[in-house]
């Protein structure tokens, strides 16, 4: 009778075991699934820029004005695993981000209802795969198509990991879009805001303009010009900024007309910019050289040996030419702010 009794036991023990390893597979089963979206961008990430308010990051997103110019601006939002894929949340069109967004004239790009269904990142090549949802192909015109891939790649490619975005929908390559922009391999930064002449051209700059759609909000706008330099260059690039926005684009020049540029002289990380002016107003010293300064700063931007700017008047320092005041020399990490 004893030893029956130990029998039940020991079966007792034995079922139970086994009941709970099947249980422990399942459970592990189901936390490794293949289904489950892989975000590679990570809160150890090397140059993150976490802001002084607990847990948000100073990110770069792209928003398109009443023109149709793309417009960058740095956002604080929620630092968190897959901080790129909640980037992207926050540039999708829905009425809570128009509300937010009402006061600057700008609008989203990437169309209402869009969910980011994976992404992937591979820390060798750089390449970003990003699958979103059917309704990602829900916009309307060829420069909404224009902005909303420019945009995507370009908010992405602010974070460091990323070099060239792979964009899928509904888990498909695509090889093209319904207007032509094809993205059947990845995509990097290439002619943000284009200005499309009819005559040839050898290279392209971008060169900062400002632009605004009401009183309240003002920011600076990347634009491409087509130059016919053989290669994008310092010169070329500052020669485009002072000579102005083109006529047939509603932006404009923080470059005061009275400022004309003498020559530029790149030397170990430093442009020195030789300015000569027809008339400088004393009372709004400050602020014309803090807009020639942003304008030359961001411009400059382009040229990764470029890390600072100093600007000479008719060949004297600052302090020299009898202007007391210091200029932050960095080249400006941020276009425009909200």
């Amino acid at each position: 009778m004893k030893i029956k009794r130990f029998l039940c036991i020991v079966l007792i023990l034995c079922i139970g075991i086994s009941l709970y390893g099947c249980k422990k597979k399942s459970f592990l089963s189901n936390l490794f699934s293949k289904d489950d979206d892989i975000e590679i961008i990570r809160s150890d990430e090397e140059n993150v820029d976490v802001t002084e308010d607990d847990g948000l990051r100073n990110t770069v997103l792209y928003f398109q004005n009443g023109e149709g110019f793309l417009v960058p601006v740095m956002r604080k939002i929620p630092w968190e695993e897959g901080i790129a894929k909640l980037a992207l949340k926050n540039m999708t069109d829905n009425p809570s981000l128009r509300e937010n967004l009402a006061s600057t004239g700008l609008i989203p790009v990437i169309p209402p209802g869009t969910i980011v269904k994976g992404m992937t990142i591979d820390a060798d090549t750089g390449i970003c795969k990003v699958d979103f949802s059917q309704e990602f192909l829900n916009y309307q015109t060829e420069a909404d198509e224009e902005n909303l891939i420019k945009g995507v790649v370009y908010t992405l490619t602010e974070f460091p990991a990323i070099r060239e975005v792979n964009i899928l929908v509904e888990g498909k390559a695509l090889d093209s879009l319904k207007y032509g922009t094809e993205i059947n391999q990845p995509l990097r930064r290439e002619a943000i805001n284009l200005v499309k002449g009819d005559g040839e051209y050898r290279s392209k700059v971008v060169v900062y303009f400002k632009g605004n759609d009401n009183e309240e909000f003002e920011y600076f706008v990347p634009v491409t010009i087509p130059t016919l330099a053989p290669m994008p260059n310092v010169f070329t690039a500052l020669e485009e900024l002072f000579k102005g926005a083109p006529s047939d684009i509603n932006l404009y020049s923080s470059i005061p007309s009275e400022a004309n540029l003498q020559g530029v002289e790149v030397r170990e990380g430093v442009a020195y910019v030789d300015l000569s002016f027809a008339s400088l107003d004393e009372a709004n010293e400050r602020y014309i050289l803090d807009e020639i300064y942003k304008s030359v700063g961001l411009t400059l931007s382009q040229f990764e040996d470029i890390e600072k700017v100093e600007m000479l008047i008719e060949g004297k320092t600052l302090k020299e030419a009898g202007i007391e005041y210091e200029l932050n020399e960095s080249i400006p990490v941020f276009a425009n702010e909200y």
